[in-house]
């Protein structure tokens, strides 16, 4: 079977650098861009750079760019899928064999966007640091020598969309590269350039890519009658927010096509309902849902008692603690349960409960405290959860750091609220609630304790 070619050349500008060529920006940034060109005729191509010297550009190149991003899931309560040939990809650069023609593309004038995701490690700054090894250095020194470059042929500045799952990540990212023109001698005329032509956003992304499928990849290929090395495969959901001038949104207008992407002077509020609603509603139910035998989320969400106490928590609990417009947050949440019960992903519990005291204090806590500050009693939900996380680490299951296990698994409820190394402060005042639901746990069962809670 041959490999999935263009019929003839593509004629789009390069308008975006992306660092990174990997699942997640190709089912998420890249699909944006095709849609783009499709649907408005923003005839603007993506050239991908290899962040690591071992990667996929071989691949993309060998196949032109091309790829399939099968997209599947719920939709309004409707399984959708829907297949998609993704063309906005032009060139796939590796900089550790060919780094000149990696900055001839600092001289390309169409150039005006730079995408990263590089991990939540990518973006950092490493003192002592070479401007001459460039495989040495890490994803921002790489990138201070590009702007360099483009600084020197008296081209404008970028905007700069990182994507990096790490709080304030252009902020991070332009401090980074800040601190390398400083190490290397830049100049003066270079740091001004950088504060004053690039726009370095602050951005927050949300889909699950699930990436190459493995066990369907065969199949697949025939059905398209080419063979595709590097299928991609997502949920339907997506949204991307980001915190920067507005008037950017229409040099790249996703708006235009209905794509739900949001510019906002603000990323911090919708950092906080996702972390609180989508990853706080995972982990307040997980450990409750593992003790009464369930496996994954879609398991979860088909058991009435799960279900309903997961629903309880967000909505009675969660929510009222988030300073948001309620109709957005209740949206969000409608959309997180549809997410949740996508019926062609097999998320795993036992997964999610990896490092589930850190996940805990981050994601639940907030809102526990939040509710009870706020409405002078406790959510009784999310204190269930934090009794059902220390039944869970009981077990020969649990899932963390050597210490916080061996702890967890030997100390009483009322060692584990003290903790204040764990959770930021002394949760002793919670002590009666936890161990009435600890102790209901291990008497009835998990199940049984979650119908009582919830009744």
């Amino acid at each position: 079977m041959e490999l999935l070619k263009r019929a003839e050349k593509s004629g789009l500008k390069t308008k975006v650098l992306q660092f990174g060529e990997g699942n997640f920006l190709r089912g998420f940034v890249d699909w944006m861009i095709d849609r783009l060109n499709k649907e408005y005729v923003w005839n603007g191509g993506v050239t991908v750079v290899q962040p690591l010297p071992g990667g996929l550009v071989d691949k993309i190149a060998a196949q032109d760019g091309l790829y399939h991003l099968y997209l599947r899931g719920l939709l309004n309560g409707e399984r959708v899928e829907e297949t998609r040939v993704v063309e906005c990809i032009t060139n796939a650069v590796n900089p550790y064999s060919d780094a000149d023609k990696f900055f001839e593309c600092a001289l390309n004038p169409d150039l005006r966007f730079i995408v990263s995701n590089t991990t939540e490690a990518g973006i950092e700054y490493k003192s002592g640091q070479s401007e001459s090894d460039f495989a040495g250095t890490t994803f921002p020194g790489r990138l201070t020598m590009f702007m360099k470059k483009r600084f020197d042929a008296g081209l404008p500045g970028f905007i700069l969309l990182p994507c990096e799952l790490i709080d304030r990540n252009g902020d991070c990212l332009k401090e980074c590269i800040l601190k390398y023109a400083e190490d290397w001698g830049y100049g003066s005329d270079f740091i001004a350039w950088v504060n004053s032509e690039n726009h370095f956003t602050n951005t927050l992304v949300d889909r699950i890519v699930t990436g190459y499928p493995r066990d369907k990849a065969e199949e697949m290929c025939r059905q398209y009658g080419v063979q595709d090395n590097i299928i991609d495969t997502a949920e339907i959901f997506h949204l991307w927010v980001i915190e920067g001038d507005k008037k950017l949104a229409e040099e790249i207008p996703f708006h235009k096509i209905g794509l739900n992407v949001l510019w906002t002077d603000d990323v911090t509020p919708y950092k906080k309902r996702k972390v609180r609603i989508l990853n706080g509603a995972h982990t307040m139910m997980v450990p409750a849902a593992y003790l009464a035998g369930i496996r994954t989320v879609k398991e979860a969400m088909d058991n009435e008692t799960v279900f309903e106490f997961m629903k309880q928590g967000i909505f009675e609990e969660v929510i009222p603690t988030i300073d948001m417009p309620k109709d957005e947050l209740v949206q969000f949440a409608n959309d997180v349960i549809e997410r949740f019960r996508n019926p062609f992903i097999e998320h795993y519990l036992i997964s999610i409960a990896l490092n589930s005291v850190s996940k805990f204090k981050v994601r639940v806590l907030p809102s526990l405290l939040g509710y009870m500050e706020k409405m002078g009693t406790e959510p009784k939900r999310l204190v269930f959860s934090l009794a059902a996380l220390i039944a869970f680490y009981k077990t020969d299951d649990a899932n963390d750091g050597e210490d916080i296990i061996e702890f967890m698994k030997n100390a009483s409820v009322e060692e584990i609220l003290a903790k204040e190394e764990y959770w930021g402060q002394d949760l002793s005042m919670l002590c009666g609630s936890v161990k009435k639901y600890f102790d209901m746990i291990n008497e009835k069962g998990s199940e049984a304790a979650i119908k009582e809670v919830i009744a």
